[in-house]
């Protein structure tokens, strides 16, 4: 299978679950999924104090910011097959 059916049918299901996941989860799932379709160039202002969830969306973001669209588009994937949604 490609990369980008593999990376669709992962969001697909990753979209559809009911399932509460674990807040450093969602981040990683957010963080891996940006970095996939926008890479590097971050979409939004710096958050200020009083929005710590923009916060600690960009910092997840940032962490992983070394990847390549692909690298992402993988882990991405195999993040979201590794959790029983």
């Amino acid at each position: 299978m490609d990369i980008e059916k593999a990376f669709e049918e992962a969001y697909e299901k990753a979209s559809k679950t009911k399932k509460q996941l674990p807040v450093d989860i969602k981040l990683q799932i957010y963080a891996y999924y940006k970095q996939a379709t926008a890479g590097a160039a971050h979409q939004f202002k710096e958050p200020n104090n009083e929005d710590i969830i923009k916060a600690f969306k960009l910092n997840a973001w940032q962490q992983i910011s070394h990847l390549t669209k692909e690298e992402a588009k993988q882990k991405y994937i195999s993040l979201i097959n590794s959790i029983d949604l």
